[in-house]
């Protein structure tokens, strides 16, 4: 039997920095760039490939959430790709059978939680670490520039253990809305987003009915790290009981929905599932109602 590399889904720099010449190990930076909407409807997005360049950890690759791990024929941004074009793309940054992942990013957290679920959901052992580039420098720990990283081993692509309990589709969340199934809607959006008193990048402003608010980025301290265990399970327990389930999370595109889904995580439950099309799908079709207001 194996021994798995990684301790969690979460692991500290002093773990990584003890583990990054290990290796099984793959670093991945998953920073992508998703500027804040000027207006509604003012949607940008791009590759955080330049930011990587400039600084990263040593040794990691860039994870183009934006590029070769989203798929392009979706009709919603960084939609989430087959499993085997997920191996595929896996494989060309050298991450392929018996490998464990490290998933990290400059924005946040949340690209590198959903990197991680991403990768959970095809049975790829993998970890964020915890504040991401940013409590790498402030441990005063090294950083590399450039595009000199080694080039990606040839490694063969990893074979899906799918996981579709992980992810939940449009009628899924429209069936847990009109009550005609259990569930409990989740919106990870800042409460600007939720409410829509602030711009949206979408085509409608507000959440989707039933839904609760749970803002993602709320579940971190001021430096980026995930908050103390009691501190996160209050946080947490003032919106969902353990009666509340499954829980289905959602954000605008699904990705700040995966860092609270890794919050929710490290809770335990085991109860939770990501709508990948989120916002940007419900709110382009006229006939699926949104609601203004907490």
């Amino acid at each position: 039997m194996t021994t798995t590399l990684l301790p969690g889904p979460l692991v500290d720099d002093t773990w990584l920095a003890a583990h990054l010449d290990d290796p099984r190990l793959v670093v991945l930076d998953a920073t992508a760039l998703l500027p804040s909407p000027r207006e509604d409807g003012d949607y940008r997005s791009a590759s955080g490939r330049e930011a990587w360049v400039e600084r990263h950890l040593p040794g990691s690759r860039h994870a183009d959430l934006a590029g070769d791990l989203s798929d392009h024929e979706a009709p919603y941004h960084f939609a989430v790709p087959t499993p085997e074009a997920l191996a595929a793309a896996l494989a060309r940054l050298g991450v392929g059978e018996g490998s464990e992942v490290v998933s990290y990013d400059s924005g946040g957290g949340i690209w590198a939680a959903r990197l991680w679920w991403m990768l959970r959901a095809i049975g790829v052992p993998v970890a964020v670490l915890d504040g991401g580039l940013e409590a790498w420098e402030s441990a005063g720990r090294p950083l590399a520039s450039g595009d000199d990283t080694d080039p990606a081993p040839a490694v063969p692509s990893v074979t899906p253990v799918v996981r579709p309990d992980l992810w939940s589709g449009i009628e899924d969340v429209a069936a847990i809305s009109r009550g005609e199934r259990p569930g409990t809607l989740v919106c990870a959006l800042p409460t600007g987003g939720y409410d829509g008193s602030a711009p949206t990048r979408y085509s409608r402003r507000g959440h989707i009915p039933a839904s609760r608010s749970l803002p993602g980025r709320g579940l971190l301290d001021e430096s980026g790290r995930v908050l103390p265990a009691e501190e996160l399970a209050a946080r947490v327990g003032a919106v969902l009981g353990t009666d509340d389930s499954p829980v289905v999370l959602y954000c605008g595109g699904g990705i700040s929905a995966a860092g609270a889904a890794l919050a929710l995580t490290l809770l335990g439950r085991t109860d939770v599932s990501v709508y990948d099309g989120s916002l940007e799908e419900w709110s382009k079709d006229p006939a699926r109602p949104m609601e203004l207001g907490s």
